[in-house]
């Protein structure tokens, strides 16, 4: 006997277990699929209101108030009243980039310009860590080193002087060879090196700040930034043995130098000794 369908009774009872049956099936499939990720990720629930968690609203707490004026109250970027940029989106920098710039003071800025300088920082490490945690959930970026990628308290000679090279092929047309900064065109400057931080070096050359280009670890190993690092550091704790670096420009300096003071020197016990010697008068005959 069929139904109207064509289906035999027997069908339509097996058609109706197997749908009673998909139903539990299913329902032990997403559990298993949920005690898997449990297992998986222990702490997924509860790193929702862990300390990570915390940070991160911190930080975004202190972008909120200090920052989003500028850069968009999501780190998009904004604008001015003029329909200019007045911060560039933060999406995707890292937590490098943020480190660098607030924990050496140029961010917030106190004014637009050509160059934002360096000053004393705003925020203290715990807030700094908070803001850089901040960006770095929004997307993936160059994350803050940890201390060994930096720390050259025991390079030897030979990463010194590799370091050297590395910084003469590629920072000296900036920073000049000494590391002590030099001009660069439409009123922007490569800022000197000598009370920079082996930290803010190594993020400077990860996140490219300003005008600095990128060296990523593609273009510029590891290794080659920590002997370059430990070049800076090595001309940082290097003695001026005339006592005035004087820029460490070389005989060009000297010579200004002594053009200025000593010649001057010389002008002044000149005129003096004019001074001093008695003026003869002619008797009118």
């Amino acid at each position: 006997m069929r139904d109207a369908g064509g289906a035999t009774p027997r069908k339509l009872r097996g058609s109706r277990f197997r749908s009673r049956l998909r139903m539990p099936v299913v329902g032990t499939a997403l559990v298993a699929v949920g005690l898997a990720y449990a297992a998986l990720v222990p702490n997924g629930a509860a790193g929702a209101d862990g300390p990570q968690s915390q940070q991160i609203e911190e930080g975004r707490r202190l972008f909120a108030v200090g920052c989003a004026s500028c850069h968009g109250l999501h780190a998009q970027g904004g604008t001015n009243g003029e329909g200019r940029m007045a911060g560039p989106s933060l999406i995707g920098v890292g937590a490098a980039a943020v480190d660098f710039q607030v924990s050496t003071g140029r961010m917030p800025a106190t004014q637009p310009g050509a160059q934002i300088p360096q000053k004393p920082p705003v925020y203290n490490e715990d807030e700094t860590a908070a803001l850089a945690a901040y960006i770095a959930s929004l997307a993936p970026g160059p994350a803050i080193p940890a201390s060994d990628a930096y720390d050259v308290s025991k390079a030897t000679q030979e990463e010194v002087t590799r370091g050297g090279e590395l910084f003469r092929t590629n920072c000296t047309a900036c920073h000049n060879f000494a590391g002590r900064g030099g001009a660069l065109p439409n009123g922007r400057y490569a800022p000197s090196l000598m009370s920079t931080t082996p930290r803010n070096m190594y993020q400077a050359m990860l996140t490219g700040p300003q005008q600095m280009p990128v060296f990523s670890d593609a273009v510029l190993l590891p290794e080659d930034k920590r002997a370059v690092i430990a070049y800076i550091v090595a001309l940082q704790d290097a003695k001026d043995p005339g006592g005035f670096g004087l820029g460490r420009l070389g005989p060009v300096s000297e010579g200004l130098w002594g053009w200025l003071i000593g010649i001057g020197l010389l002008v002044l016990v000149a005129v003096w000794i004019g001074a001093r010697v008695p003026k003869v008068h002619r008797k009118q005959e």
